[in-house]
């Protein structure tokens, strides 16, 4: 590029790396303005932005999990991110910002347009005591690190404010094991979002907890000589604490703006257009630092949206924010709390129905207005507590002013709960805004199927719909499937051609009617004989109910390519030997044993990514005599071949770490030798991280085990692979008796009802009520499925045999490892090698390009 065309470059500068100020950079590279502008991102803290939202989990999965820029930069190199970086000032006449780092050094940097977005800061009232040693603000990863550093020299804490954010801040001292009380003074917790009658069944949830709670109550001063010994709260007993935390509200970060001559609206935050523009036409600002007509708004959605609106106003583009739907839905302390809408009955002639049940904790309230012509009725908002499954439904129905039913109330009934109850039933209209918190309308679903978009899964991917909060997933996979059957395309879930049913209903077919062979089953309920897909699956439900060889005589058959070997076939058509090494503990003994057989019979070896060692470039032939010398040194089946569990993952826990406070390895271990060779619908991987620093990468696996003090965090869902996903927490502070008992359910659950290669994450998101569907049969057992789970996973530890032990044993399945059935000792000619880095590598097929040198050398 030459330097004319640089100079016609427009220098692009955003002020803060926040979730609002990295959306802003996303869209603008998804949406090429950096083929116009150079970005300049210049972010205060000195760590790239991270998701705020779900700030307390950082207790549990620590900072690198809540990066929402995980590698540091961007993928564009026109965009550079500067961190630890503190703007002191403003020059609107000649461009140019001033810089100061964290050494204090200056800098002058020109630009062409200006984009705020400085977030907000936590409001402190003025009271005595605020700057004791002990007392804290919720606000970033470095006030957390404070609190939990704190925490240890504490045994009671206060949180002063108890609405969103106050009470993720109990949590958050609550998970730290302090005696938590909440001081709000409203008359209720989440006073903005819940009514009286919302907020007492609230706070009933969270005294049930073991927090106290203190409501209408005033903090007058903060006691201590130095640091915090107490808290004096106005007409009340003052409460014995040694930690407070201020999370009574935030206020705009606009001091910026306001030095520039900014105009600034009157309850603070940088006034800005329907563009998001300043009074200045060359800076924008955007998020909690911006207040459009006069608004801040707190919430992370209307960021995103204003984000969206001025990267369109830079790319000539005429969109405008109009407003936000200030519409929640959150677990607080596992608790389900949703608002949407016209929760407290504002609208002129508003009518309230409302259900309660205070033994399960339940309360719900819609507000509905009455057409006085038509007695047309219509939702205007609701508040969900307890229960908020119906929410994904009912706030796109508010939005939208879709007429209500002749009944209802039958919408907040029990049996209208979940995904497929009556609210369920209205169909959205097609300008329905279904996710608020990125601007996704029913059509702009709809639009992204007509793009190929084959599941809700695609959908979101396509669309971000139900990426943010998750609250609208069902809806989305609801809208899905009503517009594939309004096109008669039914999507067909059919195993395969011979058997008109899905994996799950196959695998209760057998365990109903007890089958133990295939052509049993296809001759009662499939057709045909069977194919390369039906085969397999059958082979693996069978293997998972019965245990048994799947070598066996009635089972050989229906194996693949790697079942059918033992081991797993490359691409020259050799295999690959993997002796498991249970949770990456070895002796120096084994290892040499390993080191020799390799050398011995000329294989490349390989450390793989879970802690075990991979032998490739044996022959078909070869594989029964190096299991042999494996076996008589005390290895057996690694099954990296079938669809299986593979590895359990760990690091070196308390035995030798100064960090861990559990022995992750010895857990490690205990798991995988007791799931070893479970078969499933797909491969299964575990992780045991000795604490919450993560080396194993635990919520990376199907099942994560990360210690805690009082015992276990077990997480599901998780994988890597093309479509990576992180595990989610299923329960926690387990003992090892729990862990294993919840573990057996979840396996078996899953190898029960998932499809044919459904990892478990994908296994999750397509049940309905996803990770709480799977939490209440797991854990809450509410199908009584328990014992049944746990015994069935009894008779897989009761009847393992190690496969290539067995297959020693037994001549007539040694028989197959030949590469030619009529010349058993011929080696396959076609396989040949080259060496590359002292190692054996094949040799590059004809016309193909091989990187490195190689030498072709003969069979090993």
């Amino acid at each position: 590029m030459s330097e004319q065309s640089k100079r016609r470059r427009q220098q692009l500068v955003v002020v803060g790396h926040g979730m609002v100020g990295h959306r802003f950079v996303e869209a603008a590279i998804e949406r090429g303005l950096t083929e116009t502008h150079d970005i300049t991102v210049l972010g205060a803290e000195t760590r790239p932005a991270y998701d705020r939202v779900a700030l307390t989990s950082f207790f549990e999965v620590g900072a690198a999990a809540l990066s929402l820029l995980p590698d540091g930069r961007y993928g564009d190199s026109r965009v550079t991110l500067r961190t630890g970086v503190e703007v002191v000032a403003v020059s609107p006449r000649q461009r140019i910002i001033t810089l100061r780092d964290t050494r204090g050094n200056g800098e002058d940097l020109p630009y062409d347009e200006l984009v705020l977005a400085t977030g907000a800061y936590p409001f402190v009232p003025p009271v005595p005591g605020k700057d004791l040693d002990g007392v804290f603000v919720y606000r970033t990863i470095e006030d957390l690190e404070a609190i939990r550093k704190a925490a240890k020299r504490a045994k009671s804490g206060a949180v002063v404010g108890g609405g969103l954010l106050g009470l993720e801040a109990a949590n958050a001292l609550r998970q730290l094991g302090l005696e938590t009380h909440v001081v709000e003074l409203a008359p209720r917790l989440m006073a903005v979002q819940v009514d009286a009658a919302g907020g007492r069944t609230l706070s009933r949830h969270v005294e049930q907890l073991g927090l106290t709670v203190h409501t209408g109550a005033m903090t007058e001063a903060i006691l201590g000589a130095g640091k915090v010994t107490g808290m004096v709260l106005k007409d009340r007993k003052p409460l014995d604490v040694d930690l407070v935390v201020f999370s009574a509200g935030i206020r705009p970060r606009d001091a910026l703006g306001r030095a520039a001559g900014l105009t600034v609206a009157e309850r603070g935050g940088i006034l800005v257009d329907q563009h998001c523009r300043t009074s200045d036409q060359h800076i924008y600002a955007i998020g909690e630092c911006a207040a459009p007509g006069g608004t801040m708004y707190g919430l992370v959605a209307p960021g995103y949206a204003m984000a969206e609106v001025v990267v369109d106003t830079l790319l000539g583009g005429a969109a405008t924010f109009e407003g936000a739907d200030m519409s929640t839905k959150l677990k607080l302390l596992g608790v389900d709390v949703a608002s949407f809408g016209d929760a407290h009955g504002r609208t002129e002639g508003a009518l309230e129905l409302t259900y309660a049940d205070d033994v399960a904790g339940v309360y719900k309230k819609l507000v509905i207005s009455e057409d006085p012509g038509d007695g047309t009725m219509r939702l205007l908002g609701g508040v969900l507590v307890g229960d908020a499954s119906a929410y994904g439904v009912l706030r796109p129905m508010a939005a939208s002013g879709l007429p209500l039913p002749d009944n209802p109330e039958e919408l907040i009934l029990p049996a209208a709960t979940g995904a497929s109850g009556a609210a369920a039933g209205l169909a959205l209209p097609a300008e329905a805004q279904v996710c608020s918190c990125n601007n996704v309308t029913r059509v702009d679903i709809e639009a992204a199927v007509d793009a190929g978009s084959e599941t809700a899964a695609e959908v979101t991917r396509q669309t971000k719909a139900g990426a943010t909060c998750g609250s609208c997933k069902a809806t989305v996979k609801r809208i899905v499937e009503d517009y594939f059957a309004a096109q008669g395309r039914v999507v067909d879930t059919s195993l395969c051609e011979h058997f008109a049913m899905t994996r799950a209903e196959l695998f209760d077919v057998v365990l109903i009617h007890g089958y133990t062979r295939f052509d049993q089953i296809v001759e009662a309920h499939g057709t045909g004989r069977g194919c390369d897909i039906c085969k397999p699956a059958v082979a693996s439900i069978l293997a998972s109910q019965l245990g048994g060889h799947v070598l066996a005589a009635e089972h050989r058959t229906l194996q693949d390519t790697n079942d059918a070997f033992l081991a797993n076939i490359q691409r020259n058509g050799t295999y690959s030997v993997v002796p498991r090494i249970p949770g990456g503990e070895i002796t120096p003994e084994r290892l040499i044993v390993i080191g020799e057989v390799a050398r011995d019979f000329g294989l490349y070896t390989k450390i793989t990514g879970g802690q075990r060692i991979d032998l490739l470039g044996a022959r078909v032939e070869q594989l029964p005599a190096i299991w042999a010398r494996l076996v008589d040194a005390g290895f057996e089946s690694g099954h990296a071949y079938g669809k299986a569990l593979r590895t359990v993952k760990s690091c070196v826990g308390s035995t030798w770490c100064r960090y861990g406070v559990q022995d992750s390895v010895g857990l490690a271990i205990e798991l995988e030798l007791r799931y070893r060779g479970l078969r499933s619908p797909h491969k299964l991987k575990g992780g045991v991280s000795g604490c919450a620093r993560e080396c194993a990468e635990a919520r990376g696996k199907d099942f994560g085990v990360i210690a805690t003090e009082k015992g276990w965090n077990l997480y599901v869902g998780g994988n890597g692979g093309a479509i990576p996903a992180h595990a989610r927490l299923l329960a926690g502070d387990l003992s090892t008796e729990e862990l294993v008992r919840y573990l057996d359910r979840f396996l078996m659950y899953y190898i029960r009802t998932a499809d044919r290669l459904q990892r478990t994450s994908t296994w999750i998101d397509s049940l309905e009520g996803g990770l709480d569907r799977v939490r209440s049969v797991v854990v809450d057992d509410v199908l009584g499925l328990g014992s049944e789970l746990e015994a069935a996973m009894a008779r897989h530890v009761d009847s393992y045999v190690d496969e290539w032990r067995a297959t020693l044993a037994d001549p007539e399945k040694l028989r197959r490892f030949v590469s030619f059935v009529n010349a058993p000792e011929t080696p396959d000619p076609t396989i040949s090698f080259g060496v590359t880095r002292d190692q054996i590598v094949p040799v590059a097929a004809q016309g193909a390009v091989a990187l490195g040198s190689t030498i072709a050398v003969g069979a090993p």
